[in-house]
C-alpha cells in the first residue's frame, strides 16, 4: 500500500515500488514545496521516517513537476533500497526512455552523466546509454513534418506463452482478414495527405509472414502510392516457421529493405516451453532462404526465457553473431497482463540474467556490433531493458525514430498508435485504435476522421 500527499504523484511512486516486486507492506511518501531550490521528501516506510533534501533549478512549471516527481521518487528509491539491499541497473529511473533523459540534459547544456549518478544509474548502464547516442548520431534527426508509417498486422500462427499482444492464433482469426485487408486499404489510401517527409515504413505484428503471399502482396501493394521517396522499409517478417520463398519474392518486388528473423532462442527446449512451434534449424533454415534477397536482416532474442539456464541463451547469442544479421535485439523477458507465463512464472534470479546481459553486450561489441538503440518496460525481470544492436551502418532509423520520439508516427490498423508532435517534440498527442479486431473493423470510418483531424497540417 502506498499513499502521498500529492495524489498525481501515487502512479509515479508505485513505478519505484514495482521495482522491488512491491514488498512493502506500507509506503508513505509526503513532499513539501520546493524552496530556494530544495525539493524534499520525508519517506515512511512500515514505521520507520527518513527526511531527503535534492537541490535544483527549476526554469519552468513543466521543469518544476518533472523535477518534483524526480526527486519523490528518488526518497522512495533510497529508503526502498537499504532496506531491501537491493541495488537495480537504472537505479532509480522508471521511464522507458533513458536517452530520452539524457537527450534532455544535453540540450540544456549539461552532461547527462552527473544526473545518472545521482539517480543510482550503474556506470555499466551510463555507458551503454553514451554509446546509444553516438551510435545514434547519424540518423538522429528533428525535422518539421518528418514522420513515420506503421502498418499493424496482429495475426501469428500460434500465441508464445510470454506474449501479451493481442495477437491470436491465425485459425481463429483468420474469418476476419478479408475485411481487415480491406480496412487498412481504406486507412491507408486516406494516409496520403497526412504524411510529410516519409522517414520509413515499418510493418509489424503479430507475424506478418502469417498471411498467405497474395495477402501479404495486398497489404504492400496498398502501401505503395505512399512510399515515393525510396525511404526504408521494413517487414517484420516475424516467426521463421512462417517463411516462404513467395513471401519473400512479394518483399522484394515491393521493394522491402529490411526484414526481421524472430529466433528468440536457439534452444530447442526453450523455444518448445515458450510454445514456438519452430526448432532453432529452421531459424538457420530462413536466414539462408532470405539471404539471396539482399535485405538487411535484424534478429531478435529474449533474455530471462521460461527456465533457460546462462549457458544456453549465451550459445543463442553465439548463434545470433554467427548467422551475421544487420541487426540484433536482445531484449529482457516482460512479463505483462494476457501473457499466460505472467502467472505461473517464478522471479529469475537475479543476478543470473544480470550475467545473460552482460555476456550478451561483451559478445556483441567483440563481434563489431554498438547499441544504437534502448527502451525498458513496466514488469521487465530485473528492472532490465531492451537494446538494439547494430553493424556500423546498419541502424534502423524507425527504431530510432520511435523510441526517441522524434518524427510523427501515422500508424493504421488494430492496436495501432499514431503520434503527432507539437512545439519541436515537447508536446505530443496519441491516437489509438480498437485492440480488438472486430471493434476496430466497425469503427475504421470514424478512426480515418479522427487521424485526419489530428495529422491536418492546420492541426495545433
Amino acid at each position: 500500500m502506498l499513499t502521498c500527499n500529492l495524489k498525481y504523484l501515487e502512479p509515479e511512486l508505485m513505478d519505484v515500488v514495482r521495482l522491488f516486486d512491491g514488498a512493502q507492506d506500507m509506503c508513505i511518501v509526503q513532499h513539501s514545496d520546493e524552496r530556494d531550490g530544495v525539493f524534499e521528501n520525508t519517506v515512511t516506510v512500515d514505521g520507520e521516517t527518513r527526511t531527503f533534501s535534492d537541490s535544483d533549478t527549476a526554469e519552468d512549471e513543466l521543469r518544476f513537476k518533472s523535477l518534483t516527481k524526480r526527486y519523490a521518487k528518488l526518497a522512495l528509491y533510497r529508503v526502498l533500497k537499504e532496506r531491501t539491499g537491493i541495488s537495480l541497473p537504472w537505479g532509480a529511473l522508471t521511464g522507458i526512455r533513458p536517452t530520452r533523459l539524457a537527450y534532455q540534459e544535453l540540450a540544456a547544456g549539461r552532461p547527462f552523466e552527473p544526473l545518472f549518478a545521482r539517480m543510482d544509474v550503474s556506470r555499466d548502464n551510463t555507458e551503454l546509454v553514451r554509446r546509444v547516442l553516438e551510435g545514434q548520431r547519424p540518423y538522429y534527426v528533428r525535422g518539421e513534418g518528418n514522420c513515420d508509417l506503421f502498418v499493424s498486422l496482429p495475426f501469428c500462427p500460434t500465441k508464445c506463452e510470454y506474449c501479451s499482444f493481442i495477437t491470436a492464433p491465425i485459425a481463429a482469426t483468420r474469418k476476419y482478414l478479408p475485411a481487415y485487408l480491406a480496412a487498412l486499404k481504406e486507412e491507408l489510401a486516406a494516409a496520403g495527405p497526412l504524411i510529410g517527409n516519409l522517414r520509413s515504413v515499418y510493418v509489424g505484428g503479430g507475424t506478418p509472414f502469417a498471411l498467405e503471399a497474395e495477402e501479404l502482396a495486398e497489404v504492400l501493394a496498398a502501401i505503395a502510392p505512399l512510399r515515393t521517396n525510396g525511404c526504408e522499409y521494413t517487414v517484420e517478417a516475424g516467426r521463421p516457421d512462417t517463411f516462404t520463398r513467395e513471401k519473400l519474392d512479394v518483399c522484394r518486388q515491393y521493394g522491402v529493405t529490411r526484414i526481421c528473423i524472430n529466433a528468440q532462442s536457439f534452444s530447442d527446449a526453450t523455444l518448445e516451453r515458450i510454445g514456438r512451434k519452430h526448432t532453432a534449424q529452421a531459424v538457420r533454415d530462413a536466414f539462408a532462404l532470405a539471404a539471396p534477397y539482399g535485405m538487411r536482416i535484424n534478429c531478435d532474442l529474449i533474455a530471462g526465457l521460461t527456465d533457460e539456464p546462462y549457458e544456453a541463451f549465451c550459445h543463442s547469442v553465439d548463434e545470433a553473431i554467427a548467422l551475421a544479421p544487420d541487426n540484433i535485439t536482445v531484449h529482457t523477458l516482460c512479463l505483462k497482463k494476457g501473457a499466460r507465463l505472467k502467472e505461473e512464472t517464478q522471479r529469475l534470479e537475479e543476478g543470473s540474467l544480470a550475467a545473460m546481459i552482460d555476456y550478451s553486450r561483451r559478445a556483441l561489441t567483440a563481434a563489431g556490433y554498438e547499441p544504437y538503440y534502448l527502451y525498458r518496460q513496466k514488469y521487465m525481470a530485473g528492472a532490465h531493458e531492451n537494446v538494439g544492436w547494430t553493424k556500423p551502418g546498419a541502424a534502423c532509423v524507425y527504431n530510432i525514430d520511435v523510441m526517441e520520439e522524434i518524427a510523427d508516427n501515422l500508424a493504421v490498423g488494430a492496436n495501432a498508435v499514431s503520434k503527432k508532435l507539437f512545439e519541436g517534440g515537447r508536446r505530443i498527442e496519441r491516437h489509438g485504435s480498437p485492440k480488438d479486431i472486430p471493434t476496430y473493423l466497425a469503427k475504421v470510418g470514424q478512426l480515418i476522421r479522427e487521424r485526419a483531424e489530428l495529422f491536418a497540417p492546420s492541426s495545433r
